[in-house]
């Protein structure tokens, strides 16, 4: 398949396609020089890369998990825990803004709901930075 109908039956523009090509994510079937062309199942791995990014996988992790098209199962678990994870603290963070929303209290520094969620979003805050110095 011919970039150009890539790129119109995806939505996906060339130069992503040819980007996507340079991390090794896609593989072009035409020799250097020639206007590159994909084999059919370039669609599924268009999707699967989309999903991956969706999911939050940088390209290099899709690119690690998408040798041919087998999917890293443990690297999908430590995602799945990660962003549940994630949801834990944004449903914690959620219900401290609803309460600092509707609190009876003149100050909110002075209410024990609204001290929790400084130091939950405190120390979520602390844990996202460790974790990014660890990388």
């Amino acid at each position: 398949m011919d970039i150009a109908d890539v790129a119109k039956r995806t939505g996906v523009p060339a130069s992503t396609l040819r980007y996507y090509e340079n991390k090794g994510l896609l593989k072009s079937l035409a020799g250097k020089g020639q206007r590159r062309q994909f084999a059919a199942d370039v669609v599924d791995r268009l999707a699967l890369i989309a999903l991956g990014q969706a999911a939050g996988f940088s390209l290099d992790e899709v690119a690690s998990m998408l040798v041919d098209l087998q999917v890293n199962r443990e690297m999908l678990v430590a995602k799945a825990d990660e962003i549940d994870a994630r949801i834990k603290r944004l449903q914690a963070m959620s219900k401290g803004l609803r309460h600092a929303a509707a609190c009876p209290e003149e100050d909110h520094l002075a209410c024990p709901k609204f001290q929790r969620l400084l130091k939950l979003s405190a120390a979520g805050v602390l844990a996202v930075e460790r974790s990014q110095m660890r990388s």
